[in-house]
Order: structure tokens, then C-alpha cells, then sequence
């Protein structure tokens, strides 16, 4: 999977003219290919910049957001699955559109879940739409400016990360002394 996705953005950063293009035609293709909205993003910073990455983000993860409104209602085996697992998920709880645009900041939480969060509390395409727009704007900005970020890092500052992420995970590490039950009840004698 990740060689297919680094296939198709050495496709887009090739195209040209045509990157724009391919990129948000990418966006659309990402469900299809299970690939996830960051990967996309964070890759559109290091190919387009912040500024015009964003907009392309934004442009690509938005489609993708409204041709979900169109197809999921044609395919009710999935919708029925989508809203099973939400149920299962999230029982009753009524998310407001700012949750959601939070919500989608979460690397592990399913965009179109997401997506059938807004599609629940709309009342029609209209609202869905700037429903969508309204929560993709944080997801394409902020992940478009990792990838700027991380495009510009020389290596030396990557390696830098890299052992600060590893310090972190073993200072966050979960602590736990085993002592065995002889040991600790040990007969003075």
C-alpha cells in the first residue's frame, strides 16, 4: 500500500500542470485505495507549499466529502454497515460540526464516519456542504503544514525528531515492577 502511494504522488509531482489536478483526483481515488486523508494532506505540503497544498486539500478532501453524500445513499449495504458501526461507536451521541472538525484531526478516526456524523444532521445538500467545508478547513490546513514542515527539515533536524519521539515513547512507557510472590513474602528465618 505505501509503495502504491508513493507510485502515485511520484505520478503527481510529475504532472506538471496537471499536479493540481491529479492531486484532487487522487483525494477522490483515496477511499477506493484505503489510503488515509493524512497522507494525502501531509504529501500535498511537501509538493505544493502550505498555501497552495491547503487549497488543493481542501478542493480534493471536499469532493470526496460530497460525492460521499451521492454514493453512499445508491449503496445501502454500506450505508447500513456505516451506521451500525457509528451506533456501536458512538451509541446516541450528537456531535456538533465543530466536534467533527476536531474530530478529524485524529489521525485513527474514520473520515467518512465522520462524514455520516454531518450527512445525519443536515437536512439537505446544502447544509452538508458547509457542514463539510467548515470541518475539512482544519484537517487541510494544519497536516498540509506538517508536510511544509517536514519538506523543509534538513536531516540532521530529522534525526533530531526522530530520537525526541523515541525519548518521549520510552520515558511514557508504562512502568511496572513484577515481584514474584515468594519474593515479596519472603520468610525471615
Amino acid at each position: 500500500m505505501e509503495q502504491l502511494g508513493a507510485y502515485i504522488l511520484t505520478f503527481v509531482e510529475n504532472g506538471g500542470l496537471f499536479a493540481p489536478i491529479l492531486f484532487i483526483g487522487f483525494h477522490l481515488l483515496r477511499p477506493l485505495l484505503f489510503i488515509p486523508v493524512i497522507f494525502i494532506c501531509v504529501s500535498g505540503g511537501i509538493l505544493f507549499g502550505t498555501l497552495a497544498g491547503t487549497i488543493y486539500s481542501l478542493i480534493g478532501i471536499t469532493l470526496s466529502s460530497l460525492l460521499f453524500y451521492y454514493i453512499v445513499p445508491v449503496a445501502p449495504n454500506t450505508f447500513k454497515k456505516l451506521i451500525h458501526l457509528r451506533k456501536r461507536l458512538m451509541n446516541d451521541l450528537e456531535l456538533t460540526p465543530y466536534q467533527i472538525a476536531f474530530l478529524r484531526l485524529i489521525p485513527f478516526i474514520h473520515f467518512h464516519l465522520l462524514s455520516l456524523c454531518l450527512l445525519e444532521m443536515s437536512t439537505n445538500f446544502k447544509e452538508y456542504a458547509k457542514f463539510s467545508i467548515f470541518s475539512n478547513i482544519p484537517i487541510a490546513f494544519v497536516y498540509t503544514m506538517v508536510g511544509q514542515w517536514v519538506s523543509t527539515l534538513s536531516v540532521t533536524y530529522m534525526l533530531l525528531c526522530l530520537m525526541m519521539f523515541g525519548l518521549f515513547i520510552i520515558h511514557f512507557r508504562r512502568k511496572e515492577n513484577i515481584i514474584k510472590w515468594k519474593e515479596f513474602f519472603q520468610t525471615v528465618g
